[in-house]
Formats: C-alpha cells, sequence, structure tokens
C-alpha cells in the first residue's frame, strides 16, 4: 500500500466523486484515479467504495477505513514536519495558531508569556477555525492553540483557559437593545441565526442551552463565521447568541446584550498534542497559568 494511495482514498471519499477530485483536487485523470482506488480495495480486501447517481459514497468498510487513512497521513505529514525542524535546528521555531478573532485578546499575552524566549525564538502565528486548528495540531504544523475542545481527538490535550459566556447579538436599534438583559423568552418570535459545523462545539453548546430552556429557536440562517453573522443580524433584523469574544467584532450597526441569569458559557482551551516533545511547548505549558490569569475584555463576562 503507497501513500498516494491513501491520499487519494481521502480525497474522493470527502468530494464524493471521482471526477472532482481527479480535476479538483489531485490534478490527475480520472481514469487514472480510478485505477489507484481499484489497487487499493485490492491492498484491502474489501470494496471501499460505491458508485451511485451523484458520484461515489463509502461502503461500511471504506467508513472504517477513513478514520485510520485520515490518521494515517497525519502522522506522516507530522513526521515530515519534525524531520524538516530537525534539519534546521539552529533557531527553533513555536507555531501558535487562534480560533479567528482571539489572537486580538490573546496574541499580546501568549507573547508576553514567552518574553524571555522571543530573541531566540521564530513564532510564527495561524488564525483558523477550531477544527481547522485541531488538524493542524495533529499534523505537526502548529505547537500550540487557542481553540475549542474538539471532540474525538483523543491525540490532543486540552487545557482550559478561560470559559467565555454567551452573549445575545442584535441590530443596534432592535427593541431588545432598550434592555440592560435580554432574557432567552424574549427571543421568541425573533429571526434566529445559528451556526454551522464549522463551528462545531459552539453549536452543540447553543442548541444544548435551548434545549434545557425548553426554547424551540428554529435558525433561519446558519453562518459560518463571526463576520458573515454579523451581516446576517443586520441585514436580516436577527438575533444570534455569540461568545463574548464577538464584541470585538460589532460593526456600529449591531450591539450586544448579555443574557438574564445565569448565561451558558464555551470554552476556550490551549490545545497541544500529546507526542509534541518541542521543549519550547514545555516551557510554554509550564507558566500557562500565567495565561490563565490574564483575562483579556472579551473574555470577561459581560
Amino acid at each position: 500500500m503507497e501513500l498516494r494511495h491513501i491520499r487519494y482514498f481521502i480525497a474522493v471519499a470527502e468530494e464524493g466523486s471521482l471526477t472532482v477530485a481527479a480535476e479538483r483536487r489531485l490534478h490527475t485523470a480520472q481514469p487514472s484515479l480510478s485505477r489507484q482506488i481499484r489497487d487499493l480495495e485490492y491492498e484491502v480486501g474489501a470494496p471501499l467504495l460505491v458508485r451511485n447517481a451523484r458520484g461515489v459514497e463509502l461502503t461500511e468498510a471504506g467508513k472504517a477505513f477513513l478514520d485510520h487513512a485520515r490518521l494515517a497521513l497525519a502522522q506522516v505529514e507530522a513526521g515530515v514536519e519534525a524531520a524538516r525542524r530537525a534539519a534546521h535546528p539552529a533557531k527553533p521555531a513555536f507555531a501558535v495558531g487562534f480560533l479567528t478573532g482571539q489572537e486580538m485578546d490573546w496574541l499580546p499575552e501568549v507573547l508576553r508569556v514567552l518574553r524571555d524566549e522571543l530573541p531566540n525564538l521564530e513564532v510564527t502565528i495561524a488564525s483558523q477555525y477550531s477544527p481547522d486548528l485541531a488538524q493542524s495540531l495533529l499534523r505537526g504544523k502548529l505547537d500550540f492553540a487557542l481553540m475549542r475542545p474538539e471532540p474525538g481527538m483523543p491525540d490532543l490535550e486540552y487545557q482550559v483557559i478561560v470559559k467565555e459566556p454567551l452573549m445575545v447579538a442584535m441590530p443596534s436599534d432592535h427593541r431588545l437593545a432598550r434592555q440592560d438583559h435580554v432574557a432567552l423568552g424574549d427571543l421568541a418570535g425573533e429571526i434566529f441565526i445559528g451556526m454551522s459545523n464549522t463551528a462545531p462545539t459552539l453549536r452543540v453548546v447553543i442548541e444544548g442551552y435551548l434545549e434545557r430552556m425548553g426554547m424551540d429557536l428554529q435558525p433561519a440562517h446558519r453562518v459560518d463565521n463571526l463576520a458573515m453573522a454579523m451581516s446576517l443580524i443586520a441585514s436580516t433584523r436577527g438575533v444570534a447568541l455569540l461568545p463574548a469574544y464577538a464584541q470585538n467584532f460589532l460593526p456600529w450597526s449591531v450591539t450586544s446584550r448579555p443574557l438574564a441569569g445565569e448565561a451558558p458559557t464555551i470554552d476556550l482551551v490551549a490545545g497541544y498534542s500529546k507526542t509534541n516533545t518541542s521543549p519550547v511547548l514545555a516551557l510554554f505549558l509550564s507558566r500557562i497559568d500565567e495565561l490563565k490569569r490574564s483575562q483579556p475584555r472579551a473574555a470577561e463576562p459581560i
């Protein structure tokens, strides 16, 4: 079994189409890709894909193989990254990732923790969705990330940095903006804007809170990021439940109010790979209490 077989299989599984995977992801001919998949199925000893009217679907064997294939590819990529770092040891590197928007508050705090090491350290910064940060940690592309605790990632370790309360975001001239606090029941009948699966942890927190409170708020729209949320709130006059750090993104047309009562919270965690042996990471983790004690404005209860 060759590494390219695994890459090809993952691409087809994620695209749901041999043609699309060949043209857009792999830049190869579709007949050649089909042969590679057949070779892989021969090695595995079971069919992994079946054709249908929409493209291809994973068989039960394919579903079982996909998770292991992704892990194998991630481990190989992590090994490549480790080898590259070992080949250039003159200046240690430390790659830090942030859930998009969090770097506005937390980057200065991270650099403050590392201040004694900065003159001899090459620090790189990435801003991504939380699931993408998790994948980058697994692949060795990041050493550390401030993110959400992504489920199903046994090779990652998390330490809670802060619990962010959720708030209500709404148009600045909305009737509820006249209130100091907004009760969840006040949102009944409003256009509700929910989160898509690009923020799975936040979506689970919001939907779990609504279920506990007995509120049936069905999203009229789902958004991928905070910028999209602000745009839809302003254009549809809808409301949304968002983490406190979203205050960093509020335009003049959107405002926020704290929830009445005990607001639900979502964890912002320090994530890192259990297999990462970087001495800089070890040093950083030994000082992580300094990071926990720093509470940027947007992370504090409103």
